[in-house]
């Protein structure tokens, strides 16, 4: 319901007073406070002071019937005490003993904030949330007449929906998966408050409170975790690379040729090294071999002397 006073309406009223009960009063009570202080009859004075109270209640029921309302405000209107609609935003007349205002509502967005405390989760850890919630309200009529305090009501069924989320869930999913919380949250406050006409616009996790033990366990529990993870991913990959190898050698031992052409490229790899020397020779030549042990010989006194 609006609290605060809307001073255009606030003046126009005034204005409209003032018209009403200035010349009424100069017409009916005038002559009459004349006559009775010329005479000193206090009959007269009663008499003028009567009439008086009598316009000046009869231009505060003029001036009540106008309402300016601003761009975010509903009027909900009642007829011999029942709903006939809203009315607003502008200026607009209600007539006054068949017409009433039921409330007037403020439909912008509004958020507030719902705590659960020491709240136990599935797995019995004992933890603080936050969130904020947003909404609207959608039908001004249903806010009005369905429910008494749609403000509390709506906090009441957060309150409600967060404390049973949480005893839901474990603590994990809590920490980790906030976003699909609050869509299950704002799902289920949505539903309660649609019945009075309340649209639950968002549900944001703002604070999940655990005990300062309890986030160092978690700590040393995802380290683990991470470090199993590596080692599984690395025995994954050793397992490849073995699968891999025996099917290259039972390739290379099925096909003829395939031996020597890899040998070819074994030789080909370490002629790319620095400082490497590779003497070809057929198995059965003694002079080739010779040559190779001459040539091994000279690079090791090679290496020796450095």
């Amino acid at each position: 319901m609006s609290i605060m006073k809307n001073p255009v309406q606030v003046f126009i009223r005034n204005l409209i007073r003032l018209v009403v009960f200035l010349p009424l009063w100069l017409i009916f009570a005038l002559g009459i406070f004349r006559r009775a202080w010329g005479g000193s009859n206090i009959n007269q004075l009663l008499l003028g002071g009567v009439i008086t109270i009598f316009i000046f209640w009869l231009a505060n029921i003029v001036a009540g019937m106008f309402f300016i309302l601003p761009q975010w405000e509903r009027l909900v209107l009642l007829r011999l005490g029942r709903s006939v609609g809203t009315r607003g935003p502008g200026l607009f007349i209600i007539p006054p003993f068949i017409y009433s205002v039921a409330r007037i509502l403020d439909i912008r967005i509004q958020t507030y904030e719902v705590k659960a405390t020491k709240t136990l989760t599935m797995d019995n850890i004992p933890i603080d949330v936050t969130a904020a919630v947003e909404l609207e309200v959608e039908n001004p009529e249903k806010a009005a007449i369905a429910v008494q305090d749609y403000w509390k009501t709506t906090e009441w069924a957060s309150m409600e929906a967060l404390k049973s989320t949480i005893g839901g869930n474990d603590l994990r999913p809590l920490l980790s998966e906030t976003e699909r919380i609050a869509s299950d949250l704002k799902k289920i406050i949505d539903t309660a408050a649609s019945d009075y006409g309340i649209n639950v616009r968002a549900v944001r996790i703002t604070d999940v409170g655990t005990p300062p033990s309890l986030v160092e366990e978690l700590a040393v529990i995802a380290r683990a975790e991470r470090s199993a993870k590596a080692k599984q991913i690395q025995a994954d990959a050793e397992v490849s690379v073995a699968n891999a190898l025996a099917e290259a050698s039972n390739i290379l031992a099925s096909g003829e040729g395939s031996m020597e052409l890899r040998q070819i490229q074994a030789m080909l790899d370490m002629s790319k090294e620095e400082s490497a020397m590779i003497i070809v020779y057929p198995m059965d030549s003694l002079a080739g071999r010779d040559i190779a042990s001459a040539a091994a010989g000279t690079q090791t006194q090679g290496m020796s002397k450095k």
